[in-house]
Parts: structure tokens; sequence; C-alpha cells
């Protein structure tokens, strides 16, 4: 028995330390001498489940009288598993727990992470990859993705903070060791919310190579909805803190009367046209200096 290294040997355990544990059947329950011992295993009869309950709490100064199952590595290097197998024996999803990893060069795991298997025709198949990994021992914990796509069916992604806090979507560059380093940000800022409507306004923010702000190219103000390019205090709808802008391509109206909406400027080599009403353009000529 003391070489049993499966998760049913601890379910085991923990029953025999008398936590509610019960082998269910349809109809009746059956004691844990009815599990049978295969190889460094136990088995629960095919078709029949394990039913664990608990009333205790936990409790600081008492610990987790109220944890089911406890899995401990007792080596450096060793990585507790829960995993599925396929209908062959094959892996095909597991969740670990570890400290170090198993490279000794790489640094410190120290996360739980859910892995899948890589696909059977590619570069490794059906080796458990690494999915998704929440770090352990830090106050905040950067949760990662690995090869995966992140989807929202009919839901909500939402990032919410503090007022008078940052809340921001970082786009960044991986280095080794899985760091990054930010390239673009885009952020509700930390503006005062008075409550009438205004603050937290939206900034498109920019970093340099070593991943510092440089500044906010493009800032909405949520009050007003104006635009600033170039200035965090837009004071009209398009406010642009620059001494030029470009229209790239030039236009002629075919007619003072040619199709336009209101407000619509173009410019050729002899005039600037202004729509001033729908469907009717004024212009200006322009002379060299």
């Amino acid at each position: 028995m003391k070489y049993i290294r499966t998760i049913m040997m601890i379910v085991g355990g923990i029953c025999l330390l008398g936590i509610g544990c019960t082998v269910q059947k349809q109809e009746s329950e059956i004691t844990l001498s009815e599990l049978k011992q295969s190889d460094n295993n136990i088995r629960v009869p095919h078709n029949e489940r394990l039913h664990m309950s608990t009333d205790q709490r936990w409790v600081e100064e008492e610990g987790h009288q109220s944890d089911l199952i406890r899995l401990q590595w007792t080596a450096e290097r060793a990585k507790p598993a829960i995993v599925w197998l396929d209908e062959k024996g094959m892996n095909k999803t597991a969740i670990i727990s570890h400290d170090k990893a198993n490279n000794p060069e790489q640094r410190d795991h120290k996360h739980i992470s859910f892995e899948t298997t890589m696909s059977p025709t590619g570069e490794y198949p059906n080796q458990l990859f690494t999915r998704f990994e929440i770090p352990y021992d830090t106050d905040v914990s950067e949760i990662r993705t690995h090869s995966s796509n992140f989807n929202v069916m009919s839901g909500i992604l939402r990032v919410a903070g503090e007022r008078g806090t940052n809340r921001d979507i970082q786009f960044s560059v991986a280095g080794q060791e899985n760091e990054t380093t930010t390239r673009w940000a885009i952020r509700a800022d930390s503006s005062e919310e008075p409550g009438d409507n205004s603050g937290a306004d939206m900034q498109f923010v920019r970093y340099d190579d070593d991943g510092k702000v440089v500044d906010s190219p493009l800032s909405i103000q949520r009050s007003s909805g104006n635009v600033g390019i170039g200035t965090n205090d837009p004071d009209t709808k398009f406010d642009v803190n620059g001494d030029k802008l470009r229209i790239r391509d030039k236009f002629t109206p075919a007619s003072s009367k040619d199709a336009c909406s209101q407000g619509q400027i173009a410019w050729d080599e002899n005039y600037v046209y202004v729509c001033v009403t729908e469907n009717k353009w004024k212009r200006t000529e322009l002379s060299s200096w």
C-alpha cells in the first residue's frame, strides 16, 4: 500500500480519516474493503463513484479541515496531477500543480496549470501542454494562457478596478521566461469621477522599447465624447494638438450642387471646397506667395 501514488489512494486515505466518503451504488453503499488494488492503483468498481462530503470549515489557526482531497509533492520536482485519459488510456487533459520545472535550468514554475494535449499531427503530437496557468506565492498573480485563443461567447469581457485607478488592456512583446514588455495600452484612466458622468476618460497609450509610457496620442472624454489627438483635454469634438492636418487625396466637385453632406471638406490644385449644406459646395481660391 505504501507505493500507491494515484489520486484514488489519496481519496482512499481521506475516506479512512472519516471525512464522510462513500462509494455509491444505485441503491446501496459499499465499504472501502470492496475497492480493488491493481499495481500501484486503487480502483473503484466500474461505473461507480466516490462521494465525499464535509461539514467542516476553514479556520486559520486550525488549517483546512474542510479539504477533501490533498495532493502533496514530497520531492523537489514532483508534480501532483489529476489526469483524464481516453478510452485507449492516452493522456488528454490534466490539472497539475508544482513548484519546480522539469528542467533545472528553467526558473521555478510555482503554479497550478490546466493542460491539454497538442495536435496528434503537429510537431509535438499528443503531448500535454500548459494552456492556462495561475502562479502562487505572489501578491499579484500573473495569469497566463499559452497557444490559446480566448473567446467570450454571448457574454462580456470586463476589466474592472477601483475609482481613481487605471484600467488597462495591454498589447505587449513576449520575451524569455514569459516576460512581457508593453507597446500599447487601451486605458480607462485614473481621472476623478465626481458623479456627473465625467472622469475615467479613454486613452490610447504608447510605450517605448523599454516598456515605459511615452504619451497618449489619442484620448476620448467620457463626459462630452470629445476626441483629442496629442491632448488629454480636448475642448471640441475633434481637438488636434499639432500644427498640421492632412487630407491625402484631392477631390474636385463636379459643380456647386454636387452630392455632399454638410461639413465635408475637399481640395485640389486651385481651390479648397466646403459643403455648407446638403448638396451645396462653396470654394475659395488658392494662391502662391
